[in-house]
């Protein structure tokens, strides 16, 4: 799991280093297509910009202000993490966390990467690492404040399912760096240790997240949406134990990929609000995991 690495934060202290990890990962659109000027007369249209904006970083993960399709500009603004990026420690194998009080606060980036306010939780309104890895927070400022405020737009969540082969860009708040690639396809079974999540995004080799870069948004370069967020990555060749996640498909075969991060999709989240940011997993259609 994608959390901070602790060797990387000693060095950092003993160094000096200020914010750049001390574990090799690229630098900010590193991996990027680049087009050459004989290109450019035949180059596809611009696609969305994705920069900081909008992300946050916790104290041990990473995150981002989100906003569903039905969500208005007077709405609580939520934010979206892992679930084992929950404070108070990793949700259980089959634990669902709902309503759970909350003073988190989130340091919200502009668009440079740089910090811009300190936003605060009231509550989670859900966590779990069972079928998926996500924490949702409510926060005490709406998206109208904090556009009237710091200038900045939540993420706009998408509501289906993304494709293989698209571009995506996994942007870590908590390193301040942008990672890009494509969705190399969707996993059956994600195992590690005790948790197990379906339908997995799966990442071509170019995005290699790091620790602190859990619950980073990966977002659809040519929408601008988020499609999932970051989650883990089979760091030393394991085989589907804490770090090293194993894929498992339909008909139960184990795959090991060294070296491979994956993410959790985020569609099905807009379909368990309703008006007013409103969690309400017993709405139809809804398909998070429920207590």
């Amino acid at each position: 799991m994608r959390k901070p690495l602790v060797a990387a934060l000693f060095a950092l202290v003993i160094a000096g280093a200020g914010a750049a990890p001390a574990v090799a990962a690229p630098a900010p659109e590193q991996n990027a297509a680049r087009v050459t000027g004989a290109d450019r007369a035949t180059a596809a249209p611009a696609l969305a910009a994705v920069d900081f904006a909008g992300t946050v970083a916790l104290s041990n993960c990473s995150g981002s202000v989100i906003r569903l399709p039905g969500s208005a500009d007077g709405d609580p603004a939520l934010v979206l993490s892992n679930g084992h990026c929950l404070e108070t420690g990793f949700p259980s194998p089959g634990q669902v966390i709902v309503g759970q009080a909350s003073s988190r606060t989130f340091g919200l980036l502009n668009s440079a990467g740089t910090q811009v306010a300190t936003l605060r939780a009231n509550k989670v309104v859900y966590s779990t690492m069972t079928d998926t890895d996500v924490t949702i927070y409510q926060l005490t400022s709406t998206y109208a404040q904090i556009k009237s405020s710091y200038g900045i737009n939540a993420l706009p969540l998408g509501d289906t399912h993304p494709v293989a082969g698209i571009a995506i860009k996994v942007v870590s708040g908590y390193w301040k760096r942008i990672y890009s690639c494509d969705i190399d396809g969707f996993v059956y079974q994600l195992k590690e240790g005790g948790w197990t999540w379906k339908d997995s995004v799966r990442y071509t080799s170019a995005c290699n997240t790091i620790g602190g870069t859990s619950g980073s948004p990966v977002i659809d370069t040519a929408t601008g949406k988020v499609v999932a967020v970051n989650n883990t990555g089979n760091e030393s060749g394991g085989r589907c134990t804490v770090n090293n996640p194993c894929e498992v498909d339909a008909n139960g075969t184990i795959t090991v990929r060294q070296g491979i991060n994956y993410a959790q999709q985020t569609y099905q989240i807009p379909g368990c609000f309703g008006a007013g940011n409103k969690l309400d997993l017993s709405r139809s259609g809804c398909a998070l995991p429920k207590p």
